[in-house]
């Protein structure tokens, strides 16, 4: 099993360059830097009518990821960067940052510099925005009870799991990833917020022992052809491993336990065959289910590769899935 925690990711090699990461946040912070970040498409837009311009402020830099004069930044952010070694020098004598940095709510978080074309980059976006607002807002309908346990299986950032912390200090937390990169940057935000949760690097619950109370996920949910991890999820118009984390996650759950899931649905001829696949598993965990339609069209110019041709739209979705309660339970 994989997993440490805060302590001890500091105390690491990397961790002049961890701290100067939660530094950095915390400076722009302190300066009230806010950024939220749109779709890849969006962003796109924005850069394209920008065209020619360079990077002014610190938004243009750290949240749209544009090339930039050293003294354009602050020099404590400047240097907080050389030290992370978060710059990349280009030919011109400019430089681009390898991070961005997004609000979420009052919090600052680090992920990966637009575009997000390597393997490991590290997503945020307005996903992460409704995965959030569909985890906080199921929580406190059934909030936790003090010490109970939760598991963000595929991290990122750790948007969902900085939320629930701070929504619900009572809670034990572990994020858990596959992209080393992402449980770094989880920890950096994590540390930034003042918060204490434990890292586990591997898939699924694979490197979580026991029982749990209650998951939250918001994994890939479209077809990717370049198998970014990120991004890529599987066969079935990119619903395998959104059906993969709950067959695993369901027996992992303690009586009473939830799964609460944000992923995305290739509608095709009208059928919703996300809803199709998890209702099948509620039944055979004796779990209640309780699905909605979050955001009936997203990424609709995905629709346009041959991949999606049947697909009508694709859609937002929050699913919980709830074990019975034992017993003794109140």
């Amino acid at each position: 099993m994989s997993i440490f925690s805060p302590a001890s990711a500091f105390s690491a090699a990397d961790g002049v360059r961890d701290e100067a990461l939660v530094e950095l946040l915390a400076c722009l912070k302190a300066q009230h830097y806010r950024f939220i970040t749109p779709t890849p498409a969006t962003h796109s837009r924005v850069l394209a009518n920008r065209s020619g311009q360079q990077a002014l402020n610190l938004r243009d830099v750290l949240g749209w990821s544009l090339p930039f004069e050293p003294e354009v930044l602050p020099s404590p952010v400047l240097a907080l960067l050389q030290t992370a070694q978060a710059l990349d020098s280009l030919p011109d004598g400019r430089f681009r940052s390898r991070y961005r940095v997004s609000s979420l709510g009052k919090d600052l978080l680090l992920h990966s510099a637009y575009p997000t074309s390597s393997a490991d980059a590290v997503f945020f976006g307005p996903d992460s925005y409704r995965f959030v607002d569909f985890v906080l807002g199921e929580m406190t309908r059934h909030p936790p009870r003090p010490g109970e346990s939760l598991v963000d299986i595929g991290t990122g950032a750790g948007a969902g799991a900085i939320a629930a912390a701070r929504a619900f200090p009572e809670l034990r937390i572990t994020m858990t990833d596959i992209n080393p990169q992402a449980l770094m940057l989880a920890q950096v935000n994590a540390h930034a917020a003042g918060l204490s949760c434990d890292m586990a690097l591997g898939a699924y619950l694979d490197p979580i022992a026991g029982m749990v109370d209650r998951i939250i996920a918001n994994p890939p949910y479209m077809a990717d052809d370049e198998k970014r991890a990120y991004r890529d999820g599987g066969q079935w118009h990119g619903a395998q491993i959104s059906v993969e984390i709950t067959r695993r996650a369901l027996p992992r759950l303690r009586p009473g336990g939830q799964l609460y899931l944000y992923s995305g649905s290739a509608i095709v001829a009208g059928e919703d065959r996300m809803r199709a696949a998890l209702e099948r598993l509620a039944r055979e965990h004796g779990c209640t289910m309780h699905y909605r339609e979050i955001d009936p069209d997203v990424f609709g110019e995905e629709l346009d590769r041959p991949l999606y041709r049947h697909v009508e739209r694709i859609a937002a979705i929050g699913a919980v899935l709830a074990l019975p309660k034992s017993p003794n339970m109140g």
